[in-house]
C-alpha cells in the first residue's frame, strides 16, 4: 500500500523513473508519448541538458536566501527578461516569484486589492471572472474560478465572486453573428456587471487570454480583449491576465496576450515558466500598479518563504534562454499549424467530435453524443477519462476534463505537446487520440 496521498486513493499508477525527449518511461520500461506536458507544463520535454545543468550548477552555488533580507542575481535577471518581453512594451514593471499557479493567483488578487487600498479606494473589493474558467485550487483562486464541479465541495469556504460568460464560440455564438460581434457582445457583459455592482466597488477582472483546462484551449474572438481593456480603463478596474497555462510560449508568443494587442495590469504565469524542472510561478505587476504602491506604503503586503528561490529562478532563466536560442516560438507556430491541420483532417467530421479549437501547441477536441444537437455525454460515462485511459494503454498521455458544457457535463481532451516535438510525433499524437476515441465511442 502506498503512503502517498495521491489524487486517487484507489488507482494503481505506473511509477515513472525516467524521461527522454517527449517521452516518459515507467519502471517496466514502457514509454509514454507526453502529448499534454502533464498539464501544459513540460514545454521542453523531459531531458533538457541545458536546464538540468543550470539547476545543478545553482544547487552547487546557492540554494536559498530569505527575500526579507536579500535578493539574488538569478531572480533579478529573470525579472529583467520577463519585463522586457511583456506585451506593454514599456520595459517597466516588477515580478514576484512563487511556487505554483494557485499561489500566483492568490498573490495577484491581494496585489490588486493592495493597489486600490494604497490609493484610498478601499471600497473596491469585488472580483469579476468568467465561467467556465479555472484559476487554481487554493481557496481564493478557486473562488475566482468559474468551474462548478471543482467549486462545489468547498463552496461554503469560498469568498463571494462574480462571473460572466467566457467566450465559448461553440455553444454561445449565434448563427448569424460574426466573430467580432460575438466578442463585443461577450465583453459588454463586463460593462453590465460593473454597472450593476457599482464601478467604485470593483477591484479587478480576471481572465485567461486562451482558456485552459476548464473550457479546453478556447481563444477569444477578435476585438474581445481590446473592448475588455477599454472597459477596465474606463472604470479604474485592474485586468489580471491568467497566463499560468497558456503563457510562456504555449500559444506561439511568449505571452499569450501579445496576440490580442493589449496588456494586462497584473499577469500570472507558471507551468511553462519552469517547464517542470523546478516548481515556480510568477506575478508580473505593471508600472501603474507598482507606482500605486510606491506612492503609499512602498511595501508588498503579500510574502512567501520561497519567493525568488535561486534554484527555481536559475532553472526558469535557462528555460527562457532555450526558447530564445533554439527559436522555439517559431517551432510552436509551425508544429501548432500541423497539429491543427491533422486534428481537423482526422477528427473534423467525426460523429462524436463537436469542436476542435486552440492556438499554437494548445489544442482541444470536444466530444459530444450528438453532433447535430451538440448534446454532451452523460457525465457519469466519463468519456474523456476513458479516452485518456485508452491512450495510456497505447503509450500516450493526454489531458481529459469534464464540465465545459455547463460546469458539470461536457467532455474534452486537451493536447499540449512539447515545443521540441517532431513532425512525426505530432502525427502520432493525432493518430493515437483518434484511435483511442474510436475504442471508447465506436
Amino acid at each position: 500500500m502506498s503512503h502517498v496521498l495521491r489524487r486517487s486513493l484507489t488507482a494503481v499508477q505506473p511509477q515513472i523513473v525516467g524521461g527522454e525527449g517527449a517521452y516518459l518511461i515507467d519502471d517496466s520500461g514502457k514509454r509514454y508519448l507526453d502529448a499534454c506536458g502533464g498539464a501544459a507544463v513540460s514545454s521542453l520535454g523531459h531531458d533538457n541538458a541545458a536546464v538540468r545543468k543550470a539547476i545543478c550548477d545553482q544547487v552547487n552555488t546557492l540554494a536559498f536566501a530569505h527575500t526579507g533580507l536579500f535578493t539574488n542575481p538569478w531572480a533579478e535577471e529573470l525579472s529583467d527578461y520577463l519585463v522586457s518581453h511583456a506585451p506593454d512594451g514599456t520595459g517597466e514593471g516588477r515580478v514576484m516569484y512563487l511556487g505554483s499557479g494557485s499561489e500566483a493567483m492568490e498573490a495577484a488578487l491581494k496585489l490588486a486589492r493592495q493597489y486600490h487600498v494604497e490609493r484610498g479606494e478601499t471600497g473596491r473589493a469585488h472580483i469579476i471572472a468568467r465561467a467556465p474558467s479555472y484559476h487554481g485550487n487554493t481557496l481564493g483562486a478557486l473562488a475566482v474560478s468559474g468551474h462548478a464541479g471543482r467549486r462545489a465541495p468547498f463552496a461554503p469556504l469560498l469568498i463571494e465572486t462574480q462571473h460572466i460568460d467566457a467566450t465559448y464560440n461553440y455553444r454561445l455564438q449565434q448563427e448569424d453573428e460574426s466573430d467580432e460581434d460575438f466578442g463585443l457582445r461577450m465583453a459588454d457583459q463586463l460593462e453590465a456587471r460593473i454597472q450593476k455592482l457599482g464601478p467604485e466597488t470593483v477591484a479587478a477582472f480576471v481572465a485567461e487570454p486562451v482558456v485552459g483546462a476548464s473550457l479546453g484551449t478556447q481563444p477569444a474572438p477578435k476585438g474581445y480583449f481590446k473592448r475588455i481593456r477599454e472597459i477596465c480603463d474606463r472604470h479604474g478596474v485592474l485586468y489580471i491576465a491568467d497566463e499560468v497555462m497558456c503563457g510562456m510560449g504555449r500559444t506561439g508568443t511568449l505571452f499569450a496576450l501579445e496576440q490580442e494587442g493589449i496588456h494586462a495590469d497584473i499577469t500570472t504565469m507558471a507551468k511553462g515558466l519552469g517547464a517542470g524542472y523546478q516548481p515556480i510561478a510568477a506575478v508580473m505587476a505593471s508600472q501603474k500598479v507598482c507606482d500605486g504602491i510606491l506612492a503609499g506604503s512602498g511595501k508588498l503586503w503579500n510574502g512567501h518563504t520561497y519567493m525568488s528561490h535561486a534554484v527555481a529562478t536559475a532553472g526558469a532563466l535557462a528555460v527562457m534562454r532555450e526558447i530564445d536560442d533554439r527559436n522555439l516560438l517559431e517551432a510552436v507556430r509551425k508544429r501548432g499549424a500541423q497539429l491543427e491541420e491533422r486534428l481537423k483532417d482526422r477528427l473534423g467530421q467525426h460523429a462524436h467530435v463537436g469542436d476542435i479549437r486552440g492556438r499554437g501547441l494548445f489544442w482541444t477536441a470536444e466530444f459530444v453524443e450528438n453532433r447535430d444537437t451538440k448534446a454532451p455525454y452523460d457525465v457519469a460515462r466519463n468519456i474523456a477519462g476513458k479516452v485518456q485511459q485508452a491512450a495510456m494503454e497505447d503509450g500516450m498521455i493526454c489531458y481529459p476534463t469534464q464540465g465545459c458544457a455547463d460546469g458539470t457535463s461536457g467532455d474534452h481532451v486537451l493536447l499540449a505537446p512539447c515545443f521540441t516535438s517532431t513532425g512525426a510525433e505530432i502525427d502520432t499524437i493525432v493518430d493515437k487520440l483518434a484511435d483511442s476515441l474510436d475504442k471508447v465511442v465506436g
